[in-house]
């Protein structure tokens, strides 16, 4: 039978353990936030003006609403009396890559951002399985792009994270999409929020499960999580009382990119613009008798398609790279390439994921090409993956750098 001063005791220990990891989690917040350069443009433009466009560019997570709104809600009640635009431009299964190219379509053509967030960690994994090179060109891509439209811009990076990117961050090493992302948020000094690094510290500490977390697309304590890490950024940014004089001072860009053949100059091609062969129409495909899932934002949108072997267009096209923002479903085929008459290549357009869902992905063709005018010629082929069923090629857009 327990004495009450044994029960005084366990309580004592009990408050002691949990002040203690308190105090961890409290030192881990400090550790995974990286303020870079400055924030301030964003806050006189909310302060002083009253105004403010706040974009969030990403995957699912980003799409969801998890984190993002929790943010946009903490913005409104910092700023009471500022009018903000909140833009939602996550899309599920998008990379960086695809948002450096559908960026100006769905962030910059609404506006000049005042503060924007970028998510791409988990899809340049899971999604993409990206090489270190892709992501350093789509993320540094997005970023000048975005202070290319507006130099004032202050930009946040997020880390999110998944069970093998854990693993790693366990194992004592950092996923190859962050140290990438990394290397670019470095180069712009542009902050960053490790939430990868903070869940992981946590769960060593014992003050957080993966369960509790929420999973890949985490729950509500994994969002509340985020936006606080997110929080406390903008709180150290913004903790001196904003000067009255103030005035909002243009982001230096680089001497150099890290990589010079970023997709900074990334873009849509309307898909019109092709010269279309036999086989290949532009319209909304009857997808209720097509096999597989689609998700209803494509729906209505038409598409530039052909199911059959040798259906062949060509495009013409300036710049340094070229591909195709596509719905990859379970009938995607090869397709075969070739630009100005080199000889054909192969890029197979079926996807991990596109057994039973028409998946958007980008498919570059090419990346390095001399700076001019170029000609695409594009065409079905009779080969097709293993685990397709057919030779489909379904475009939403042309991409090109």
């Amino acid at each position: 039978m327990k004495t009450p001063r044994k029960m005084a005791m366990i309580a004592f220990t009990s408050v002691a353990v949990w002040l203690s990891l308190l105090a961890h989690a409290h030192a881990v917040v400090g550790k995974n936030i990286h303020l870079r350069g400055s924030l301030t443009n964003s806050r006189i433009q909310f302060e002083k003006k009253k105004t403010g466009h706040v974009a969030f560019m990403g995957g699912s997570i980003t799409e969801m609403n998890g984190f993002r709104p929790l943010v946009c809600d903490q913005l409104k009640r910092r700023f009471p009396e500022t009018k903000f635009t909140f833009t939602d431009a996550g899309i599920a299964s998008t990379c960086s890559t695809t948002g450096a190219f559908r960026l100006a379509a769905d962030v910059l053509d609404k506006g000049p951002v005042d503060l924007f967030f970028i998510e791409f960690a988990v899809n340049d994994d899971q999604d993409a399985g990206h090489a270190a090179r892709e992501c350093i060109r789509g993320m540094e891509g997005i970023i000048r792009q975005v202070r290319a439209h507006n130099p004032n811009a202050d930009i946040v990076l997020t880390y999110f994270v998944n069970p093998g990117m854990l693993k790693t961050i366990r194992d004592g090493k950092v996923p190859l999409t962050i140290t990438s992302h990394e290397a670019v948020a470095k180069h712009y000094a542009v902050s960053a929020v490790n939430l990868a690094q903070e869940v992981a510290d946590r769960i060593e500490a014992g003050t957080l499960t993966w369960e509790r977390y929420g999973g890949v697309h985490p729950g509500r304590p994994g969002n509340e999580l985020c936006a606080a890490l997110i929080d406390e950024l903008l709180t150290r940014a913004w903790k001196e009382k904003l000067a009255a004089e103030a005035v909002a001072d243009k982001h230096r860009l680089p001497d150099a990119p890290l990589d010079a053949n970023h997709y900074g100059a990334g873009r849509f091609i309307d898909p019109k613009k092709a010269k279309l062969g036999e086989g290949w129409k532009q319209e909304t495909p009857d997808w209720k008798n097509i096999p597989g899932q689609w998700r209803e934002r494509y729906r209505g949108i038409p598409l530039l398609y052909a199911t059959k072997a040798g259906a062949e267009l060509t495009l013409a096209f300036e710049g340094r790279a070229i591909g195709a923002y596509v719905l990859a479903g379970p009938d995607a085929g090869f397709v075969e390439f070739s630009i100005d008459d080199e000889p054909f290549a192969k890029a197979d357009l079926f996807h991990g994921f596109s057994r039973g869902l028409h998946y958007p992905r980008t498919v570059i063709f090419a990346a390095d090409l001399k700076p001019g005018a170029h000609t695409l010629k594009l065409r079905l082929a009779e080969q097709h993956n293993k685990a397709s069923t057919g030779n489909a090629a379904r475009i939403i857009q042309f991409v090109g750098n």
